[in-house]
């Protein structure tokens, strides 16, 4: 069998391209034994080579003591690797000291690969993390951090942290993190005689932890960097020991020396953090101190996901729930629209999903993405919002969008112009005792049902109201259901995708 010129070439290209990804391999290896076993590698013949790389994440380019920190930390442990880390080169350039490197995240074109990745220039067993301005008194504080690490063992504490200035300075927190719900919960963690053991810190702290845990992280050097470091490590269940002693100086507190500049800084901060909110896809954060923090969509912005197909939102196939903005803008809505009927004099009951929320959460469903009533035909022209709505739609004073909907003979009410979000009014009427209506979705519990179920009507509590709903929730549910339904969820498309029971 003859081999042409194009297939021998294409096997070398396979060949070559084989022995690239082995060697790439190999040196990664290499790389991760060098920080296992500091001693080898470069440092032949030296077998008590520095342990610990000293790294500066967070300064800011127009005010900063970088060169400072290096020089503090160079002059009581010259051998110790320092190494400053910024986005984008510095400008002004910063000024360091011999022994300091700059590493510069962003890639650039005439460079390989591993210029810009911290962990090939990291080659020690531990990374201390130092923020801007504080300084090394002491060069045997850094041993304490590692003994202190290493006499955990292989247990859940992988980060070691001392305050700066003073112990108070830094508030040891408990994390939770629910991607699933988007969210991340701030609660205050107890202190111990020895030190507390939490998930987060707030403040000013150094934090030592093992370079290979940190170099296994999504994004091991984000901003804000605490922040970032302990949203991923609590989802790791890895805890962080917060020492009352050895206590980091700095001179240079507070770090900016004008008004201007702390604005700038914390401008800066809030970009940053709204940055990582959204590449981590948490859209909300409850804090220690009870405030909350949004994220996510509002009435300006569009909601956090697309059209919606096969009644399966997009989320849903990332494992996650509604996002919580999207929930409360759904509950906003609700209320809003709520009060126009009841005051309109319009009659409404809850209806298919949202009637299944309120019986199983007195909430929305955690997933769903719209909220469903019914109402009476005969009651439309009591609404002024509703009457004339036989085409277009109308934004009302507080932003809210009424139309007549595109896809039947049913009503919509959007959050805004903006945000899609929305409320369904669908339109029944009575023929021989049994409700109807003139447009029909492709869903399962769009069906006909006895009026009897609206003979009263009753007041039931939903996404955070009193609203009305048929006078036999668990009968009506069961009729457009199925037996069972209240006790059993299931998404709305199983076919597509369906929900784990188990991590309810």
């Amino acid at each position: 069998m003859r081999v042409s010129f194009c297939q021998g070439l294409l096997t070398g290209a396979i060949v070559l391209n084989l022995l690239i990804l082995y060697y790439v391999s190999r040196a990664q290896q290499q790389m991760m034994e060098k920080r296992r076993d500091p001693g080898r590698g470069s440092r032949k013949g030296n077998s008590r080579g520095p342990r610990v790389t000293v790294l500066l994440r967070e300064f800011e380019n127009f005010e900063n003591y970088v060169g400072d920190v290096a020089r503090s930390f160079l002059h009581h442990r010259p051998e110790l690797p320092f190494l400053a880390v910024s986005d984008t080169p510095p400008y002004p350039p910063l000024s360091l000291p011999e022994g300091a490197r700059l590493l510069v995240l962003s890639p650039s074109p005439e460079q390989p690969p591993q210029a810009h990745r911290p962990e090939f220039h990291v080659q020690t067993e531990f990374v201390l993390l130092v923020p801007d301005g504080v300084e090394l008194e002491q060069g045997r504080a850094v041993e304490r951090l590692i003994r202190e690490l290493e006499g955990e063992g292989g247990g859940p504490v992988r980060l070691v942290a001392a305050p700066v200035l003073a112990r108070s300075a830094v508030q040891c927190l408990h994390l939770r993190v629910s991607l699933r719900e988007w969210t991340a919960t701030y609660t205050p963690a107890a202190s111990g005689s020895s030190g507390s053991v939490c998930t987060a810190l707030q403040g000013d702290a150094v934090v030592l932890i093992r370079s290979e845990d940190l170099f296994n992280l999504s994004v091991p050097l984000g901003r804000p960097l605490l922040p970032s470091l302990f949203i991923q490590t609590s989802l790791h269940g890895w805890k962080v020991k917060l020492l009352e002693s050895p206590c980091f100086s700095a001179s240079h507190r507070p770090l900016f020396s004008s008004a201007h500049n702390q604005w700038k800084a914390d401008s800066h901060l809030k970009e940053a953090t709204s940055r990582l909110m959204r590449n981590f896809g948490l859209k909300r954060l409850l804090l220690a101190d009870g405030k909350e923090q949004w994220y996510g969509c509002g009435k300006e912005t569009a909601r956090c996901f697309g059209t919606v197909r096969d009644d399966t939102p997009e989320y849903l196939y990332l494992d996650r729930w509604t996002p919580p903005c999207c929930l409360r803008a759904l509950r906003e809505t609700t209320k809003y629209v709520i009060n126009i009927l009841e005051s309109s004099g319009v009659r409404y009951w809850l209806e298919g999903g949202s009637l299944l929320g309120a019986a199983r959460h007195q909430d929305i469903i955690p997933w769903d993405y719209d909220v469903d009533l019914g109402i009476y035909l005969e009651d439309v022209p009591n609404c002024e919002y509703l009457k004339n709505l036989d085409s277009g739609s109308l934004v009302d004073a507080n932003g809210y969008v009424w139309e007549r909907a595109v896809e039947g003979d049913f009503y919509r009410v959007q959050y805004s112009e903006a945000n899609h979000l929305h409320v369904d009014l669908w339109p029944f009427y009575p023929r021989n005792g049994v409700m109807t209506k003139d447009t029909w979705m492709e869903h399962k519990q769009d069906v006909e049902f006895p009026e009897h179920f609206l003979q009263p009507l009753v007041p039931m509590p939903f996404a955070g109201v009193t609203a009305y709903s048929p006078n036999n929730h668990r009968a009506f549910l069961e009729l457009k259901f199925g037996e069972g339904v209240i006790e059993n969820p299931q998404y709305p498309n199983p076919a597509k995708k369906r929900l784990d029971r188990s991590r309810l």
